[in-house]
């Protein structure tokens, strides 16, 4: 199954989680016809989803079951997880159902 497709079923599955709002994160580069390069999306190595559970920043990082986190990912999570936001790494909808419960606890992962 592709990321993309776990992506779309774990948005669907947490669309009824009560206090929690998720959008997709789109990363990376857009060249225009003039030759401009345009950045797009938060920040490189930021998660695929991210938004808030009832007012804290989450963070969802989705790969596949053999997906692994890029050096930028890495470090853009602890960036998150420092200021008390909740970042994870999941690979199905109930694992992303498993991170979202923690988060609910006051985890940072």
């Amino acid at each position: 199954m592709s990321e993309g497709k776990i992506q779309d079923d774990i948005r669907v599955a947490l669309s009824d989680e009560p206090g929690l709002v998720l959008w997709r994160n789109n990363v990376g580069v857009a060249e225009h016809a003039r030759g401009a390069r345009v950045r797009y999306g938060l920040a490189p190595g930021s998660a695929d989803l991210v938004g808030c559970l009832a007012g804290r920043f989450v963070a969802l990082e989705v790969k596949t079951p053999t997906g692994r986190l890029s050096p930028e990912q890495r470090s853009w999570a602890l960036v998150v997880r420092r200021f008390g936001g909740f970042v994870a790494v999941v690979r199905s909808v109930d694992e992303a159902r498993a991170a979202i419960a923690r988060a609910r606890q006051g985890a940072l992962e």
